[in-house]
């Protein structure tokens, strides 16, 4: 029987899960042996008796598990803390199956031991941007709490209303909001910010998601069209400088007028486009937020920092690094059943361990394999041989 194994969480602020009662008791009828270490649904919600109760058990040894797992489910990569004697991955069997959130571009020391112990890991930010690949799409998923959690960061802050109101005292003019990229977490926070009566306007490099704005009732900030910012898999591409300061000059008048403001432009493998520079703070009214979601691959914003306000001309500006976390349960409920339904093609009709690395999913995901490094990008970034799954 394939054991697999949900530890707990210990990045400072991780407050999500990667299993639910949920997820475990749908394991269990894929006659799959589930251990879940003690505590780790509580920062989410979920009780230890709750992933008893759904046929998982539970390990109080927070080493132990890691060594007899055939399949270790994770949020964030594993990493060394002060309250373990070594590296999460060191202590992971040869053959072992990881899957989790592994920031290979950031996390290399990580992977270097993933490799050497023979560990097969899946990262989910690798996954493609395939119709099947839906359910597992765990960048989406989280991306759309972000979002939402975004607007609603930015509306506590602010000192005014974000609706309209017509009072007997007078009429309170609408906030205005500018969304700055309309992927998933930007295409929420648009939605969010229209419920909540605010007028948005959106600034995006690729034309094809006007559409998609105008139905969710924003204004498309039309940008100079002399190269295209459609990027394989439906991202953005990273664009030339100079195409970066044309765009900056039309968004900047925007700017000025906006009440918030939150960046959501990212591009695959790459630091975060600076979109919102020092100057174009200046320019705008003392009061303001920017909400900056990009902040952990370098931030939209010039002045944004991890985790910490920052007040300039007036200007709160916010760089949370990990907003979903602000959402534990439903944040855990939706990532769990992204992780499952990835687990599950790594499965045989009998549940057992028999992953098809041709499988265009599978082959993608790919990190590590075989005492090697099967994702190219990073086997280059390490200087190491890609072991071809």
């Amino acid at each position: 029987m394939v054991k697999v194994f949900i530890p707990r969480e210990r990045r400072p602020g991780e407050t999500r899960v990667a299993a639910t009662p949920e997820t475990v008791r749908r394991m269990a009828k894929l006659r799959l042996e589930v251990e879940v270490e003690r505590g780790a649904g509580e920062a989410s919600l979920f009780r230890d008796a709750d992933f008893e109760a759904a046929g998982a058990r539970l390990a109080g040894d927070p080493l132990e598990p890691w060594e007899t797992a055939d399949v270790v489910l994770k949020v964030n990569p594993p990493d060394a803390f002060a309250e373990l004697p070594e590296h999460e991955a060191r202590r992971l069997k040869p053959g072992a199956v990881l899957i989790g959130f592994l920031a290979p571009h950031r996390s290399q020391e990580m992977v270097r031991l993933l490799a050497a112990g023979g560990v097969t890991s899946f990262a989910l930010e690798l996954l493609p941007r395939v119709t099947r690949a839906q359910p597992m799409d765990a960048l989406s998923s989280q991306a759309s709490i972000a979002g939402y959690k975004a607007v609603l960061l930015a509306a506590w802050r602010l000192p005014k209303y974000l609706p309209l109101l017509m009072t007997a005292a007078g009429t309170i003019k609408p906030a205005r909001v500018v969304v700055m990229g309309a992927g998933v977490a930007g295409l929420q926070a648009i939605a969010t910010a229209k419920r909540l009566g605010a007028v948005v306007e959106v600034s995006d490099v690729r034309p094809a998601v006007k559409e998609q704005v105008e139905s969710l009732g924003g204004r498309f900030i039309e940008l100079p069209l002399a190269e295209s910012g459609e990027g394989q898999g439906g991202y953005a591409r990273e664009m030339g400088e100079d195409y970066l300061r044309r765009q900056r000059e039309i968004v900047q008048r925007h700017l000025a007028a906006a009440d918030a403001v939150i960046t959501t432009a990212l591009v695959p493998g790459k630091p975060a486009p600076r979109l919102v520079t020092a100057e174009m703070v200046q320019a705008m009214r003392p009061g303001s937020v920017i909400v900056d979601l990009a902040v952990e691959q370098g931030g939209n914003c010039e002045l944004s920092q991890p985790d910490r306000e920052v007040i300039e001309n007036g200007v709160l500006i916010l760089g949370p690094s990990n907003l979903p976390a602000a959402m534990p349960h439903d944040a855990s409920l939706l990532y769990a059943r992204n992780v499952l339904a990835l687990l599950q093609i790594l499965l045989d009709k009998e549940g057992k361990l028999a992953p098809d690395l041709d499988d265009e999913i599978l082959a993608a995901a790919l990190l590590t394999h075989a005492g090697g490094v099967a994702h190219k990008p990073t086997a280059e970034r390490l200087d190491l041989q890609q072991v071809p799954a």
